[in-house]
């Protein structure tokens, strides 16, 4: 028997964008997973980006994030684009403002699909949009008491 597209379960869910936040508390990898559980997704891929210790040859101390008001109506657009692209079950993405920490997480998203290579695909659409897409902007302070802005996040 051939194997066919026509289960329902292998088509983009009805409204699978589950979480989108832009927050100034800490970030749940755990929170983000759950929101992108769905029983016909054989695929499930999640992204964190955290704080580093350095950019750019300087050693970072601390960073803040800050965003424009617009910008949670922007990764809306973003996530929408990417459910018109991919067949996705779920969708989530969250992103800290605020004043960071190295090692604290500044970014999870997440995406299940049917298949594994479309989560991955969409998944890395999802963040690399975010990122050249959102208006987040990052403060960078270094050990050497210099600073920098870094355009969108």
């Amino acid at each position: 028997m051939a194997h066919t597209n026509a289960h329902p379960g292998e088509q983009a869910a009805a409204d699978p964008i589950r979480l989108l936040e832009i927050r100034d508390t800490p970030l749940s990898v755990d929170e983000v997973f759950r929101a992108v559980g769905d029983a016909a997704a054989g695929g499930t891929a999640l992204f964190v980006g955290t704080v580093r210790n350095h950019d750019s040859g300087a050693d970072v101390d601390t960073l803040g994030y800050s965003c424009h008001p617009t910008a949670e109506a922007e990764l809306r657009r973003i996530a929408e684009k990417v459910v018109a692209e991919y067949p996705v079950r779920a969708l989530a993405a969250i992103h800290r403002v605020g004043d960071l920490e190295v090692g604290d997480l500044a970014v999870v998203v997440a995406v299940s699909c049917p298949h594994r290579g479309e989560a991955f695909e969409a998944c890395r659409k999802l963040i690399d949009d975010l990122k050249h897409e959102v208006p987040i902007w990052k403060h960078q302070r270094f050990s050497d008491g210099t600073e920098e802005w870094v355009g969108a996040c």
